[in-house]
């Protein structure tokens, strides 16, 4: 049996993404956050979690993509928010108190994505990552990275930085946005 950590995320709380994370154990695996969009389950890299907050509507920002919700100031940042139903073709979306948004740092730049809700993260050994189906899906298999299985769970592990710097998604405009 493989070691596996999980650590329970609350439901109304909002928690920075190192709170989050369960104790370190360098080389057991990768770490992923855990969450819901729809029915199904995804997971996103935790090094890419900045932070997670309660949802709050954004200032929207005229003739930006219908996936481009607006933006909030986040302790002087100006932050894009991005709804990941709509941009993955999703039923509509639904703002509740679970609904959140997960702050990401991608290159040197802050994005928010809003989603259904958070669920944990969890620790995936490579044997548990396994290759992405050949299908046609609400997300280009180019911006997958694997289908991670837990017991009886299936996430749907999102490349979260290849997604979000695609040409499609219009977030980011120059090769130096993505800088280290």
């Amino acid at each position: 049996m493989q070691n596996t950590s999980l650590t329970t995320v609350p439901g109304s709380s909002v928690a920075h993404a190192q709170a989050l994370q369960p104790p370190s154990s360098q080389g057991a695996g990768r770490e992923f956050l855990a969450f819901k969009l729809g029915g199904e389950e995804y997971g996103i890299d935790i090094l890419r979690v900045r932070e997670i907050r309660s949802y709050e509507a954004p200032t929207r920002i005229a003739n930006a993509p219908d996936f481009v919700m607006g933006v909030i100031n986040l302790r002087g940042v100006i932050v894009p928010v991005v709804d990941m139903r709509v941009k993955l073709g999703l039923a509509s979306p639904r703002y509740d108190e679970f609904t959140v948004v997960i702050v990401l740092s991608i290159g040197n730049r802050v994005v928010g994505m809003v989603v259904d809700s958070v669920c944990d993260v969890i620790t995936l050994g490579a044997a548990q990552m396994l290759p992405v189906p050949d299908f046609n899906a609400h997300v280009s298999a180019e911006h997958l990275m694997a289908i991670g299985s837990l017991d009886e769970r299936m996430l749907i592990l999102v490349d979260i930085e290849r997604l979000m710097t695609s040409a499609d998604m219009a977030l980011f405009n120059t090769p130096a946005a993505l800088a280290h």
